[in-house]
């Protein structure tokens, strides 16, 4: 798969500083930044769309029908995006104006051309009741247009985040980490390789899906697995998955008896007859340390 086959598309202020801060992990995709208003982050070779013109400094706040309205008038531009991306990940804060209202029209675009959707919609704080109503009733938009839409809980990332003494807003080590390594599957070499196909054959699966991620000692597998399951994501059973794409990462001393015993323990709650597909591969740069990568899909459709 080619880097330019693979788009991160940032819709909104937050989409749009969390996809500049993957995409300057180096992993390799195109990046498309769109926002309403006029202050986009620095990134070199980024692309950007205004949802709006100069002279309307309103931007979309708190107005997602407008922002809705502006990203289909915008077709036109997206198109060449589009046309070429065989993947597109979409990062969007929902709440607001133009996270909330372009996102799941910026993903109907993208499976209008034939592309694969993963969608992470990040969810506001509990103490903001009227962005939490403007969100439940945009998710399912955003849901219905996304092969995946993992549903990031601002309160559990923040919460963490505090725990690390970091702001919240920039320490986006989470998402970073889930579309870097989710990139680097499809684009790089491995033991065990995973491309395309693989991912769409998981994603299939009716019901509904989430994305996780997880960093730890190749020599402290219990911390590995369980800052896997405590992700900041909102509340989901994901046992019982009826499929299971599971990549693991790791330094020149990983072996092939703990890609075995990772496997092993998180694949243990999927359900018997899941569908899992596995991949492994050797990073120099990770050295003692071990990623994986893990997408459910076919949850709570008994």
């Amino acid at each position: 798969m080619e880097s330019s086959q693979i788009l991160i598309a940032g819709i909104g202020g937050l989409g749009c500083v969390w996809a500049a801060r993957a995409h300057q992990r180096g992993a390799g995709a195109s990046l498309l930044m769109l926002d309403a208003d006029e202050r986009f982050p620095d990134v070199d070779g980024a692309h950007i769309i205004r949802l709006g013109h100069t002279l309307d400094a309103l931007g979309c706040a708190a107005l997602p029908p407008l922002a809705e309205q502006r990203m289909r008038g915008l077709a036109t531009r997206t198109r060449p995006f589009l046309e070429q991306a065989e993947l597109v990940i979409i990062v969007a804060g929902l709440g607001g104006g133009t996270g909330t209202g372009a996102s799941h029209e910026f993903a109907r675009q993208a499976k209008l051309h034939g592309a694969t959707v993963l969608s992470i919609a990040a969810l506001p704080f509990d103490s903001q009741p009227t962005r939490k109503k403007i969100a439940g009733a945009e998710i399912q938009r955003l849901e219905h247009h996304s092969d995946v839409c993992v549903q990031l809980s601002l309160e559990r990332l923040a919460r963490q985040a505090r725990d690390r003494g970091k702001d919240w807003s920039m320490g986006s080590e989470w998402v970073e980490d889930l579309i870097d390594g989710l990139v680097r599957t499809l684009l790089s070499m491995g033991l065990i390789n995973l491309d395309l196909m693989d991912l769409r054959a998981i994603v299939q699966h009716k019901g509904a899906s989430t994305m996780l991620v997880g960093t730890g000692h190749h020599e402290q597998l219990d911390d590995l697995y369980n800052a896997t399951i405590k992700a900041p994501l909102a509340p989901m059973n994901v046992a019982g998955a009826k499929g299971c794409l599971l990549q693991i990462e790791g330094g020149m001393g990983m072996t092939i008896g703990q890609v075995d015993e990772i496997a092993t323990a998180l694949t243990s709650a999927v359900d018997s007859d899941a569908q899992v597909i596995l991949g492994a591969r050797v990073s120099p740069e990770l050295e003692g340390t071990i990623r994986i990568v893990m997408l459910l899909s076919g949850i709570g459709n008994d």
